[in-house]
């Protein structure tokens, strides 16, 4: 890999290019530069080089394949069809025309296509492992994971360790509802290459997929037996261990996880979860604060944190921390209801009102947010405004909960008889909850019993 990254060839084009100058390269020289711009991702020196090449060799074929290669990249389409038009006849023998030919047709939305050149290609016997897995992404592009299913297979064949052709085989078989057959065939993987990672991954998988726990762990085991420091598969084996709701077991698998990460906050994170969950919320406290301390922007440690202090009681401290991570996640309309929540609680009224108003800009046909919005404005007082709020929302929702609310605001107001005509509607809606909003609105006690005496 050190050598692909000093290529002598390129240094030497590249120098060529800063320094305005002139020097030979043959087509195989070339053709070596281009490859490597184009493995490199940097699809504007591939062109540059490309138009270079075409100035010294403009015959070269090999040299007109990899400028196909280079449109394709580009994106280039009515150029790379001109060019495809113009080698065809003469490039039908060459495995790399043939793919261009497959990924041109494969880009435009062509599978099919794409396939018929893949086939003709295969018969030159070149790149049959990459043929073979075209074949099937084709297919399953197609939503044939059948027939990608085969192809995956036989490009296994191919190159029995490609770990593309394994994972997507075991995606084929999940789409076909295959258990079975997916089990058995990686258990025969499995026989033939007992140290392969990607293989014991996707064994844990399965099983973890299909809840069997204890069978998902000992994959993950097998692979962490091969690699001690596969620090995902750690997070996967202590996920089998929280679904089994063994949490210290899951505890001791994030510790494990932490000798080998850099960045720690998440998995500390994941061991506040875990002490949550098992009902330690001191040893959860604990290891959110060393999240945070690893990480002092990490939101959801916060948020967690919150909601210990308010189990705890300690609502000061609950509104604080949740106040922090809204601040650093004001899209998360989640956070801003607890926030909403908490500032009713503590009194905060004005501030509980600006987080409900987010909540109305981003779900304004939402029934809980207009009725919560309402809620407040008469908790301030301003019967006047929580009237139009009201008004607003019944145009929405024709709901018992927003007349009743519109009756305590008349009578506030002094409006007693469209107090009580928004009363009567609302006790036709729904009667039952007369008595909750008693309790929550008592001007329109006495006017409830009116109402049902003159229902009478």
């Amino acid at each position: 890999m050190e050598e692909f990254f000093e290529n002598e060839l390129v240094k030497k084009f590249e120098d060529m290019v800063e320094n305005n100058e002139e020097l030979y390269f043959d087509t195989e020289e070339y053709e070596e530069i281009i490859i490597y711009y184009l493995e490199m991702g940097d699809i504007n020196f591939a062109e540059l080089a490309t138009n270079f090449a075409l100035k010294l060799h403009p015959n070269s074929l090999q040299i007109k394949i990899k400028q196909l290669e280079v449109f394709l990249d580009l994106e280039k389409y009515s150029k790379a069809k001109e060019l495809l038009n113009e080698i065809k006849e003469s490039a039908q023998e060459n495995t790399d025309f043939l793919v261009c030919c497959a990924k041109y047709y494969s880009n435009l939305g062509n599978p099919r296509k794409s396939i018929e050149y893949c086939e003709k290609a295969l018969k030159l016997e070149e790149e049959e492992n990459f043929l073979h897995n075209f074949i099937a992404d084709e297919y399953h592009n197609l939503g044939d994971p059948f027939n990608a299913l085969k192809h995956y297979k036989m490009a296994l064949l191919f190159d029995s360790q490609d770990d593309y052709s394994l994972e997507n085989a075991m995606v084929c078989y999940n789409e076909m509802n295959r258990g079975e057959e997916a089990i058995d065939f990686l258990n025969k993987y499995l026989d033939d290459f007992p140290f392969s990672e990607t293989a014991w991954y996707e064994y844990g998988q399965f099983y973890f997929n299909k809840k069997n726990y204890e069978e998902a762990i000992k994959g993950f085991d097998f692979l962490l037996a091969i690699n001690s420091q596969s620090v995902g598969v750690y997070a996967n084996k202590a996920a089998c261990f929280e679904a089994m709701k063994e949490w210290q077991k899951a505890i001791a698998v994030y510790e494990e996880m932490l000798d080998l990460e850099y960045t720690k906050a998440f998995t500390l994170y994941k061991i506040g979860l875990c002490y949550k969950e098992d009902k330690l919320p001191i040893q959860a406290l604990n290891y959110f604060q060393k999240s945070l301390r690893e990480d002092p922007q990490f939101y959801l440690a916060m948020m967690e944190q919150s909601y210990i202090y308010e189990e705890m009681g300690a609502m000061k401290e609950a509104l604080h921390f949740a106040k922090e991570a809204s601040a650093l996640n004001d899209f998360n309309l989640d956070y801003q209801k607890r926030l909403a929540f908490l500032h009713i609680d503590a009194g905060n009224f004005e501030e509980s009102l600006a987080c409900i108003k987010i909540l109305l800009d981003h779900e304004p046909a939402r029934f809980y947010n207009w009725y919560a919005y309402t809620e407040v404005l008469m908790l301030l007082g301003d019967f006047s405004q929580a009237l139009i709020e009201v008004e607003k929302a019944l145009k929405i929702h024709n709901r018992a909960e927003l007349f009743y609310q519109k009756s305590n605001c008349h009578f506030h107001l002094k409006e007693d008889e469209k107090g009580r005509e928004s009363l009567k509607i609302a006790m036709d809606l729904d009667a039952d909850l007369a008595e909750d909003m008693q309790l929550k609105y008592p001007f329109i006690k006495d006017q409830v019993k009116k109402v049902r005496t003159k229902k009478k």
